[in-house]
C-alpha cells in the first residue's frame, strides 16, 4: 500500500510506562510501529514516563523520528507513576484537539486515570495487551480490575498477541469481537540472513571462533525467561558437542545468578559468554553469527526476539506455550519443547548443530513466514485498517447522534 492508496493520515497519541532506549518486546513494538507510521504521514506522539537511561528532557525526537513527550523521569518509584497518570491526565485534556484517539499500550495507574479521561473527551481508544499473564494479574488488583471493566465499556479493540491471551481476555469478560490480533513487526531486511563470507568476518569482530557451533539467546536475563534451565539443557549439550557455544545477548537481574550457575556447570568461557546489554542496531549482529537460536521462557506475549531470529533465517528451539506456537510449527520451523524439560531443550539443539541440512532448511522456512505475516509493512497495514475502520464508525456514531439533536430554529 503506498502512502496515497485509501490512507487517511491520523493524529494519535501512545501512552506506554516505558520507552526505548529502555529494551523490552512493548518497547521495541511501540517505537517500530510509531516510526513506520510516521514515515507513511501519521502523527504519532509517545507518552511515557521517562527515566534512565531516557533522555532527561520532556519534549524528545527519538533516532527513528517519533515525537516523545517524557513526564515523570526525575521521579522514582510509584511516586512516579502517580505523577505520570496526572500528567497523562493533564495532557489529554491540554492536547484535546490535536489528537484523533488513545492507544493504551500498557497498564498502570497512568491507564485508570486515561481511560475515563478519553471517554470523557469522546475519544476512540485502542488498548493492547502485551504478554500472556497481563489479563490475571490486572485481575488480580482493584485498580486492574477497574481498567479491565472500563477497557470492555469503553475500548474500540483490544489487540491481542496470542491465543492464550485471547483465552485469558475471554474469561476476563471480552467478547471476542472486541479482540483484535495485531502481531509484533519486524524490519525483515535488517534483520536478514547473513552469507557464509559475512557470517566469517562478523565471528572475527565479535571474537567468536569459526568452528563454534552458536546457540543464541536474546532478551533481558531474567526469572520468567527460564534461562536456569537453559544452561542446564546446554551443560548436557556440550558433553557430546565441545565446541558447542551459548551465547546471552542481554542483561538483566538473573546475570550474576546465571554467571555462578555456568562456573557449578564448568562450562568454559569458550562454552557460555554473556554480551551484556547492546544497542539494539546491534543485535542483527549477533543473530548473523548464531547458528540456531533458543527461548524458552515460561510465558510470551508474541516474543519481538523470536521474530527477529526467525527473520535472520536461523532454527529455533522454543518452549512449547501459546507465543511460540503460532511462530513455529514443530519440526519445520524449528522445534517445540515442554517447558523447563531440559533433556528435550538439549536434544532439539544436538539435532540442530549436528545437521546443516536440517538448519538450513529450518531456518528458511523460518524466514518465509516472518516475511508472510510478520514485516513492518504489513503490520503497520493492518494497523491502518483498523484506524480507519475505528474513526470512520466513531464519525458514524456521532452524525447519527447530531441527527437526533433537536435543531435550533
Amino acid at each position: 500500500m503506498t502512502a496515497s492508496a485509501n490512507r487517511t493520515a491520523t493524529s494519535f497519541l501512545l501512552v506506554c510506562q516505558t520507552y526505548p532506549p529502555v529494551i523490552g518486546g512493548s518497547e521495541l513494538e511501540a517505537q517500530r510501529v510509531c516510526a513506520a507510521l510516521t514515515r507513511r504521514g501519521h502523527k504519532a506522539t509517545v507518552v511515557c514516563a521517562g527515566g534512565p537511561p531516557m533522555p532527561q528532557v520532556r519534549d524528545w525526537i527519538d533516532p527513528e523520528g517519533v515525537k516523545v513527550r517524557i513526564y515523570a523521569s526525575r521521579w522514582k518509584g510509584k511516586l512516579r507513576d502517580i505523577v505520570f497518570a496526572v500528567r497523562v491526565f493533564g495532557m489529554l485534556l491540554k492536547e484535546r484537539r490535536n489528537y484523533d484517539f488513545v492507544y493504551f499500550l500498557m497498564q498502570g495507574l497512568h491507564l485508570a486515570v486515561g481511560l475515563p479521561t478519553a471517554r470523557l473527551l469522546s475519544k476512540p481508544i485502542l488498548m493492547k495487551i502485551a504478554g500472556s499473564g497481563v489479563v490475571p494479574l490486572m485481575s488480580s488488583s482493584f485498580i486492574g480490575r477497574l481498567e479491565l471493566k472500563w477497557l470492555r465499556k469503553w475500548a474500540y479493540r483490544v489487540m491481542i498477541l496470542n491465543d492464550g491471551i485471547h483465552q485469558e481476555a475471554t474469561t476476563a469478560g471480552f467478547s471476542p469481537e472486541q479482540l483484535y490480533w495485531m502481531p509484533n513487526p519486524v524490519d525483515t531486511r535488517e534483520f536478514s540472513p547473513a552469507s557464509a563470507k559475512d557470517k566469517r568476518e562478523l565471528r572475527k569482530k565479535l571474537s567468536i571462533p569459526a568452528n563454534a557451533a552458536v546457540v543464541l539467546y536474546c532478551g533481558r536475563l531474567a526469572p520468567e525467561k527460564a534461562l536456569p534451565e537453559l544452561l542446564d539443557a546446554f551443560a548436557l549439550v556440550v558433553r557430546d558437542i565441545p565446541t558447542a557455544m551459548l551465547v546471552l545477548v542481554g542483561d538483566g537481574p538473573m546475570k550474576p545468578v546465571l554467571a555462578e550457575q555456568g562456573s557449578k556447570l564448568q562450562l568454559s568461557e569458550g562454552q557460555l559468554k554473556f554480551t551484556g546489554q547492546v544497542k539494539p542496531d546491534e543485535v542483527s549482529r549477533w543473530l548473523k553469527v548464531a547458528d540456531a537460536f533458543a527461548l524458552v521462557s515460561f510465558n510470551e506475549g508474541l516474543p519481538c526476539a523470536l521474530i527477529e531470529a526467525m527473520s535472520a533465517g536461523l532454527p529455533c528451539v522454543v518452549s512449547d506455550i501459546p507465543a511460540n506456537r503460532q511462530l513455529i510449527d514443530d519440526g519445520k520451523h524449528g522445534f517445540l519443547t515442554p517447558v523447563a524439560n531440559q533433556r528435550a531443550i538439549s536434544q532439539a539443539m544436538v539435532k540442530l548443530i549436528t545437521d546443516h541440512t536440517l538448519r538450513l532448511c529450518m531456518g528458511q522456512a523460518a524466514r518465509s513466514r516472518i516475511l508472510a505475516d510478520y514485516s513492518t509493512g504489513k503490520v503497520v497495514s493492518l494497523y491502518e485498517d483498523l484506524f480507519r475502520q475505528m474513526l470512520s464508525e466513531s464519525q458514524s456514531r456521532f452524525s447519527a447522534l447530531g441527527q437526533h439533536c433537536p435543531h435550533q430554529e
